[in-house]
């Protein structure tokens, strides 16, 4: 399996700040892959260093494995790190053929482009007077502009209205979907990342402290809410360290799919009155929070047993 990005043992340091701590993860090439974390959990610091825009202090990173800085490498990649700002007498379409040239791509599609991060009608105008929002989709155009093979995002949507973020969201699907473009995606929205990305790694004060696909994240992570008509005694000592109540008149089984019937009829048989069944799925919500070693407070979706 191709690499696009592999960090071994990065840390990064400022002063007393370990914005990167013994940080280690592969990103495989293909696909769309989020990096998903708090502000400040070390995302931004991972990629200035594998774009050799930020030395470590110690450990190393590689991009399709060369070392960061590497120009046969970084004219592979396209990125969008944090708000992107541009000399402020250039138009859009004057910025992004600047861009090109300084690349050495001649035959850049630059209308096709503006008007993809829907742009077209701002093309001629000055970008000191463009929103946050614009900016950002102007960036967006710059990073896929050279048809990279990877393109680094860091909150690519921040500042967008929901039909901006929407269309940028479908953008990055159809990119890594149709053009074969891996995108590293980083944010700090769940929503975000579960709408468009196949794996997922979360950090926390710069470490990996979960990484996989979001149905496996969140496989296992199941539970079964037994409301009941009766008292919750007779239902706790059958479940024992598997029951907890859940209110006054509920109790949440960690058990098992497979097991749900059994349970279920030893409960009655113990003289348990079932209202009703259902299964509780902790979502990408919760693993994030259980992740950083935070209580989800409720769950986020529910099924019928």
């Amino acid at each position: 399996m191709s690499i696009a990005l592999e960090a071994d043992r990065l840390t990064k340091t400022y002063g007393a700040v370990r914005a990167l701590d013994e940080f280690s993860i592969a990103i495989p090439a293909g696909g769309v892959f989020g990096v998903l974390g708090p502000n400040g959990a070390g995302k931004s610091t991972l990629f200035r260093i594998a774009l050799g825009l930020v030395r470590p202090t110690s450990g190393s990173a590689r991009l399709f494995g060369a070392a960061p800085g590497d120009i046969t490498a970084l004219r592979k990649v396209g990125a969008m790190i944090e708000t992107p700002r541009y000399p402020p007498y250039l138009t859009a379409r004057d910025t992004l053929t600047m861009l090109a040239l300084e690349s050495g791509e001649k035959d850049a599609d630059i209308g096709g482009w503006l008007e993809r991060v829907s742009l077209t009608h701002a093309a001629d105008r000055a970008t000191s007077g463009f929103s946050v929002g614009m900016k950002q989709r102007l960036g967006l155009a710059a990073a896929f502009l050279t048809k990279p093979e990877l393109v680094i995002l860091d909150e690519p949507t921040s500042g967008m209205d929901p039909a901006g973020i929407q269309e940028i969201r479908a953008l990055i699907v159809d990119l890594a979907k149709r053009e074969g473009v891996t995108v590293i995606l980083a944010s700090h929205q769940l929503d975000e990342i579960k709408r468009v990305c196949d794996r997922v790694a979360i950090l926390s004060r710069g470490k990996v402290v979960a990484e996989g696909g979001v149905a496996e994240l969140t496989a296992g992570e199941a539970r079964l809410r037994l409301t009941l008509a009766s008292p919750l005694a007779p239902a706790l000592s059958v479940l024992g360290a598997r029951g907890e109540a859940d209110g006054a008149d509920a109790v949440l089984a960690d058990i098992p799919r497979g097991e749900a019937p059994a349970v279920i009829r030893a409960l009655v048989e113990a003289g348990a009155e079932i209202v009703e069944a259902r299964w509780r799925e902790v979502d990408l919500e919760g693993v994030y929070l259980k992740s950083l070693g935070q209580t989800p407070t409720a769950a986020t979706s529910e099924g019928a047993a």
